[in-house]
Protein backbone atom coordinates (compact mmCIF):
# COMPACT_ATOMS: atom_id res chain seq x y z
CA UNK A 1 0.00 0.00 0.00
CA UNK A 2 0.88 3.82 -0.48
CA UNK A 3 2.88 5.51 2.09
CA UNK A 4 1.13 8.34 3.49
CA UNK A 5 2.40 11.28 4.40
CA UNK A 6 3.17 11.13 8.30
CA UNK A 7 3.36 14.83 8.51
CA UNK A 8 0.26 15.38 7.36
CA UNK A 9 -1.59 12.79 9.52
CA UNK A 10 -0.09 14.08 12.27
CA UNK A 11 -1.39 17.60 11.94
CA UNK A 12 -4.82 16.30 10.57
CA UNK A 13 -5.38 14.29 14.20
CA UNK A 14 -4.28 17.53 16.24
CA UNK A 15 -6.75 19.95 14.07
CA UNK A 16 -9.63 17.30 14.62
CA UNK A 17 -8.96 16.95 18.22
CA UNK A 18 -8.83 20.95 18.58
CA UNK A 19 -12.34 21.61 16.55
CA UNK A 20 -14.17 18.38 18.51
CA UNK A 21 -13.24 19.91 21.93
CA UNK A 22 -15.02 22.76 20.73
CA UNK A 23 -17.99 21.23 19.92
CA UNK A 24 -20.58 21.24 23.35
CA UNK A 25 -22.40 18.13 23.87
CA UNK A 26 -26.01 17.91 23.30
CA UNK A 27 -28.46 15.59 21.46
CA UNK A 28 -27.65 14.70 18.46
CA UNK A 29 -30.37 16.04 17.00
CA UNK A 30 -29.56 19.54 17.62
CA UNK A 31 -26.15 19.50 16.34
CA UNK A 32 -25.86 21.26 13.24
CA UNK A 33 -24.93 19.88 10.10
CA UNK A 34 -21.33 21.10 9.95
CA UNK A 35 -21.12 19.62 13.68
CA UNK A 36 -22.09 16.57 12.72
CA UNK A 37 -19.70 16.55 9.88
CA UNK A 38 -16.69 16.87 12.60
CA UNK A 39 -17.87 15.01 14.90
CA UNK A 40 -18.51 11.54 12.75
CA UNK A 41 -14.72 11.76 11.41
CA UNK A 42 -12.96 9.41 13.38
CA UNK A 43 -16.01 7.30 12.13
CA UNK A 44 -14.30 7.91 8.49
CA UNK A 45 -11.01 6.53 9.91
CA UNK A 46 -11.76 3.57 11.41
CA UNK A 47 -13.63 2.54 8.40
CA UNK A 48 -11.51 3.59 6.48
CA UNK A 49 -8.54 1.53 8.00
CA UNK A 50 -10.19 -2.02 7.63
CA UNK A 51 -10.34 -1.17 3.84
CA UNK A 52 -6.72 -0.15 3.78
CA UNK A 53 -5.16 -3.35 5.54
CA UNK A 54 -7.47 -5.32 2.96
CA UNK A 55 -5.64 -6.34 -0.07
CA UNK A 56 -8.47 -4.74 -1.87
CA UNK A 57 -7.27 -1.46 -1.26
CA UNK A 58 -3.12 -2.36 -1.73
CA UNK A 59 -1.66 -0.20 -3.87
CA UNK A 60 -4.40 1.26 -5.20
CA UNK A 61 -5.55 4.51 -2.32
CA UNK A 62 -3.48 5.15 0.54
CA UNK A 63 -4.79 5.82 4.07
CA UNK A 64 -5.06 9.92 3.56
CA UNK A 65 -6.43 9.08 0.36
CA UNK A 66 -9.40 6.52 1.86
CA UNK A 67 -9.94 9.24 4.74
CA UNK A 68 -10.42 11.99 1.98
CA UNK A 69 -12.97 9.66 0.14
CA UNK A 70 -14.66 8.84 2.95
CA UNK A 71 -14.90 12.51 4.77
CA UNK A 72 -17.01 13.40 1.05
CA UNK A 73 -19.22 10.97 1.57
CA UNK A 74 -19.55 11.62 5.42
CA UNK A 75 -20.35 15.22 4.06
CA UNK A 76 -23.00 14.16 1.43
CA UNK A 77 -24.69 11.43 3.78
CA UNK A 78 -25.32 14.09 6.58
CA UNK A 79 -27.02 16.55 4.30
CA UNK A 80 -29.11 13.73 3.56
CA UNK A 81 -30.06 13.04 7.00
CA UNK A 82 -33.90 13.32 7.77
CA UNK A 83 -34.00 14.87 11.10
CA UNK A 84 -37.76 13.34 12.02
CA UNK A 85 -36.33 10.14 11.60
CA UNK A 86 -33.48 11.08 14.09
CA UNK A 87 -35.94 12.30 16.79
CA UNK A 88 -38.03 9.00 16.14
CA UNK A 89 -35.38 7.04 17.00
CA UNK A 90 -34.53 5.28 20.45
CA UNK A 91 -31.02 5.29 20.11
CA UNK A 92 -29.80 8.26 18.15
CA UNK A 93 -26.24 7.65 18.00
CA UNK A 94 -26.81 4.15 16.87
CA UNK A 95 -29.09 5.44 14.17
CA UNK A 96 -26.54 8.01 12.81
CA UNK A 97 -23.61 5.72 13.29
CA UNK A 98 -25.44 2.76 10.85
CA UNK A 99 -26.82 5.91 8.77
CA UNK A 100 -24.11 7.44 8.01
CA UNK A 101 -21.47 4.33 8.04
CA UNK A 102 -22.66 2.27 5.12
CA UNK A 103 -23.04 5.68 2.82
CA UNK A 104 -19.14 6.22 3.82
CA UNK A 105 -17.83 2.46 3.21
CA UNK A 106 -20.05 2.33 0.25
CA UNK A 107 -18.25 5.88 -0.97
CA UNK A 108 -15.04 4.49 -0.08
CA UNK A 109 -15.65 1.06 -2.19
CA UNK A 110 -16.74 2.71 -5.14
CA UNK A 111 -13.48 4.58 -4.72
CA UNK A 112 -10.85 1.90 -5.00
CA UNK A 113 -12.91 0.43 -7.59
CA UNK A 114 -13.20 3.42 -9.76
CA UNK A 115 -9.01 3.65 -9.22
CA UNK A 116 -7.89 0.17 -9.83
CA UNK A 117 -8.41 -0.58 -13.44
CA UNK A 118 -10.81 -0.53 -16.76
CA UNK A 119 -12.51 -3.97 -16.10
CA UNK A 120 -16.23 -3.32 -14.45
CA UNK A 121 -18.85 -5.57 -12.93
CA UNK A 122 -22.02 -3.92 -11.20
CA UNK A 123 -20.95 -3.04 -7.81
CA UNK A 124 -23.86 -5.35 -6.33
CA UNK A 125 -22.28 -8.39 -8.43
CA UNK A 126 -19.21 -7.35 -6.74
CA UNK A 127 -20.78 -7.50 -2.84
CA UNK A 128 -21.55 -11.12 -4.14
CA UNK A 129 -18.29 -12.34 -4.72
CA UNK A 130 -16.85 -10.90 -1.91
CA UNK A 131 -19.69 -12.85 0.37
CA UNK A 132 -17.52 -15.98 -0.70
CA UNK A 133 -15.72 -18.48 -3.34
CA UNK A 134 -16.49 -17.65 -6.35
CA UNK A 135 -14.49 -19.69 -10.00
CA UNK A 136 -16.52 -17.60 -12.11
CA UNK A 137 -14.46 -14.49 -11.44
CA UNK A 138 -11.29 -16.07 -11.17
CA UNK A 139 -11.83 -17.55 -14.48
CA UNK A 140 -13.38 -14.09 -16.27
CA UNK A 141 -10.22 -12.69 -14.99
CA UNK A 142 -7.52 -14.86 -16.76
CA UNK A 143 -10.08 -15.02 -19.48
CA UNK A 144 -9.87 -11.15 -20.29
CA UNK A 145 -6.10 -11.18 -20.13
CA UNK A 146 -4.54 -14.23 -21.54
CA UNK A 147 -7.57 -15.89 -23.94
CA UNK A 148 -9.78 -12.58 -24.76
CA UNK A 149 -9.40 -13.49 -28.31
CA UNK A 150 -10.30 -17.39 -28.50
CA UNK A 151 -12.61 -16.91 -25.17
CA UNK A 152 -16.09 -17.63 -26.07
CA UNK A 153 -19.12 -15.68 -24.42
CA UNK A 154 -22.20 -16.71 -23.07
CA UNK A 155 -25.59 -15.27 -22.41
CA UNK A 156 -25.09 -15.28 -18.89
CA UNK A 157 -21.59 -13.59 -19.08
CA UNK A 158 -23.10 -11.11 -21.14
CA UNK A 159 -23.98 -9.20 -17.38
CA UNK A 160 -20.28 -8.12 -17.18
CA UNK A 161 -19.82 -7.01 -20.74
CA UNK A 162 -20.26 -3.00 -19.69
CA UNK A 163 -18.94 -0.37 -21.79
CA UNK A 164 -16.08 1.60 -20.23
CA UNK A 165 -14.23 4.93 -20.92
CA UNK A 166 -12.18 5.26 -17.79
CA UNK A 167 -8.12 5.31 -17.96
CA UNK A 168 -6.65 1.99 -18.17
CA UNK A 169 -4.80 0.21 -16.02
CA UNK A 170 -1.12 0.67 -15.26
CA UNK A 171 0.40 -2.35 -16.64
CA UNK A 172 3.53 -2.51 -15.44
CA UNK A 173 1.66 -2.86 -12.36
CA UNK A 174 -0.81 -4.95 -13.59
CA UNK A 175 1.89 -7.91 -15.19
CA UNK A 176 4.47 -7.70 -11.85
CA UNK A 177 1.02 -8.31 -9.94
CA UNK A 178 0.05 -11.45 -12.51
CA UNK A 179 3.75 -12.89 -12.77
CA UNK A 180 3.82 -13.03 -8.89
CA UNK A 181 0.45 -15.22 -9.32
CA UNK A 182 2.45 -17.18 -11.85
CA UNK A 183 5.43 -17.59 -10.34
CA UNK A 184 3.34 -18.56 -6.79
CA UNK A 185 1.04 -21.55 -8.37
CA UNK A 186 2.54 -22.81 -11.52
CA UNK A 187 5.94 -24.73 -13.05
CA UNK A 188 8.67 -22.82 -14.08
CA UNK A 189 8.26 -24.16 -17.99
CA UNK A 190 4.54 -22.79 -17.67
CA UNK A 191 5.30 -19.38 -16.51
CA UNK A 192 7.71 -18.68 -18.44
CA UNK A 193 5.22 -19.66 -21.27
CA UNK A 194 2.58 -18.07 -20.08
CA UNK A 195 5.13 -14.67 -19.44
CA UNK A 196 7.04 -14.57 -23.15
CA UNK A 197 3.34 -15.75 -25.03
CA UNK A 198 1.81 -12.47 -23.60
CA UNK A 199 5.18 -10.17 -23.19
CA UNK A 200 4.72 -10.33 -19.36
CA UNK A 201 7.94 -9.36 -18.60
CA UNK A 202 9.01 -7.79 -22.12
CA UNK A 203 8.76 -7.97 -25.87
CA UNK A 204 5.98 -11.17 -26.87
CA UNK A 205 7.73 -14.61 -28.22
CA UNK A 206 5.89 -16.40 -31.08
CA UNK A 207 5.14 -20.00 -30.31
CA UNK A 208 8.19 -21.45 -32.10
CA UNK A 209 10.41 -19.00 -30.46
CA UNK A 210 9.45 -20.77 -27.19
CA UNK A 211 9.30 -24.11 -28.31
CA UNK A 212 12.62 -23.83 -29.62
CA UNK A 213 14.00 -22.11 -26.03
CA UNK A 214 12.29 -25.16 -24.15
CA UNK A 215 13.63 -27.63 -26.47
CA UNK A 216 10.36 -28.73 -27.73
CA UNK A 217 10.98 -30.57 -31.03
CA UNK A 218 8.48 -31.74 -34.03
CA UNK A 219 6.59 -30.37 -36.60
CA UNK A 220 3.93 -29.74 -33.75
CA UNK A 221 6.09 -28.21 -31.54
CA UNK A 222 4.12 -24.66 -31.68
CA UNK A 223 0.53 -26.77 -30.94
CA UNK A 224 2.32 -28.59 -27.63
CA UNK A 225 3.29 -24.78 -25.98
CA UNK A 226 -0.39 -23.96 -27.39
CA UNK A 227 -1.90 -27.13 -25.21
CA UNK A 228 0.63 -26.06 -22.09
CA UNK A 229 -0.54 -22.32 -21.96
CA UNK A 230 -4.00 -23.31 -21.77
CA UNK A 231 -3.39 -26.01 -19.35
CA UNK A 232 -1.71 -23.25 -17.32
CA UNK A 233 -4.68 -21.24 -17.56
CA UNK A 234 -6.92 -23.86 -16.30
CA UNK A 235 -4.27 -24.34 -13.02
CA UNK A 236 -4.13 -21.10 -12.07
CA UNK A 237 -8.03 -20.51 -12.27
CA UNK A 238 -8.31 -23.76 -10.03
CA UNK A 239 -5.72 -22.41 -7.04
CA UNK A 240 -5.62 -18.58 -7.42
CA UNK A 241 -8.71 -17.41 -4.83
CA UNK A 242 -11.23 -15.00 -6.07
CA UNK A 243 -10.47 -12.23 -3.70
CA UNK A 244 -6.82 -12.04 -5.12
CA UNK A 245 -7.87 -10.92 -8.72
CA UNK A 246 -11.46 -9.12 -7.34
CA UNK A 247 -8.93 -6.18 -7.04
CA UNK A 248 -8.43 -5.63 -10.26
CA UNK A 249 -12.20 -5.90 -11.55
Amino acid sequence: MKKYNVKNYIRYKEDLKEVLSKIPIKDFVDYTDEELKVIFLPLVENIGRKFSTAQEASGVMSIMDIIQEGSIHLAKAVNKLDRIKLIEAEDQERRLKSFLAKRIRGGIRRAIDFNRGTMRIPEHKLNEIRKGKDEKIVRMFFNSIFLSIDAKVNDEDMIYQIPDKSDPYNEELLNAYIMSLLNKHLEWHETFILSKSYGLDGPKWSAKEIAAKLNIKGVSAYVRVSEIKKQAVEKLIENVDHSQVLDYL
